[in-house]
């Protein structure tokens, strides 16, 4: 899953587009290296930039969403927001990114009555804007499949039944960031928890200053398993994908 971002605040400026041409441009060179789903966002999800209104960020995503959609890409919008979520579903999105943690009542009724596909990203606050330092714990993968078991049962019961399981290791927390860091390595580590729970599971891979910890996070994601990585950095996750033999089909 390669991450195009349709919002001018992120920080990952590789990833930015400012266009809808630059949204296709993307992500037919994410296509080429191996990407089997495209990450789209509008609202940048670090707690440090604006939360923009609705209407903004639909008029960011939806053109770009029926334009990908038209080169039969397969677009998840990434969002937090129920009336973002339905504009995208309703432009061709086929997966609902929720980095509010399916928590909301409103963005549940929105996915069931699409009967979309969500992904869960377990998040420490209503929304990834409302946060403070991330708890960090030794059995911190095992608490998260914990709390997605809850979740589940309560998703289940609001007709929200195809659900990808996202442990939220990409998400910026205030608080120690070493200590959030090397926690980040042993959620992954330790992910047979979240396996085991009979979901697909998704692995974010963290964006860091130095480039080869971002390879290591990838490589130790594929090692323990992830059925789909969600990626900053598309080009070199394929490439290790491919010598893990972890390669979408049809891929080379």
């Amino acid at each position: 899953m390669g991450v195009i971002n349709a919002s001018p605040d992120s920080k990952n400026v590789h990833t930015v587009a400012r266009t809808v041409d630059e949204v296709l441009l993307m992500a037919d060179r994410y296509r080429t290296w191996g990407a089997s789903l495209i990450d789209l966002g509008g609202q940048s999800s670090h707690f440090d930039n604006p939360t923009i209104e609705v209407a903004d960020e639909i008029s960011r995503v939806v053109p770009a969403i029926e334009a990908l959609a038209a080169e039969d890409h397969l677009v998840a919008i990434d969002t937090w927001k129920p009336a973002v979520a339905r504009a995208a579903l309703d432009a061709g999105a086929v997966l609902v990114n929720d980095t509010g943690g399916l928590k909301d009542p409103e963005m549940r009724e929105v996915v069931a009555s699409y009967g979309a596909a969500a992904i869960a990203v377990y998040v420490e606050g209503d929304n990834p804007h409302e946060v403070g330092a991330v708890e960090v714990r030794a059995d911190k993968a095992a608490a998260t499949a914990g709390f997605f078991t809850e979740l589940l049962s309560d998703l289940d019961g609001a007709g929200v039944r195809n659900v990808i399981l996202d442990p939220g290791i990409a998400l910026n927390y205030r608080g120690d960031y070493g200590a959030y860091t090397r926690m980040q390595l042993e959620v992954i580590a330790d992910s047979e928890s979240l396996h085991e729970l009979g979901r697909p599971v998704l692995i974010p891979i963290p964006r860091k200053r130095d480039f080869h910890r971002v390879a290591a996070y990838i490589a130790l994601a594929l090692e323990h398993r992830a059925d789909i990585i969600r990626v900053h950095d598309v080009a070199i996750a394929c490439d290790l994908a491919r010598l893990f033999d972890r390669a979408a089909p049809g891929t080379v």
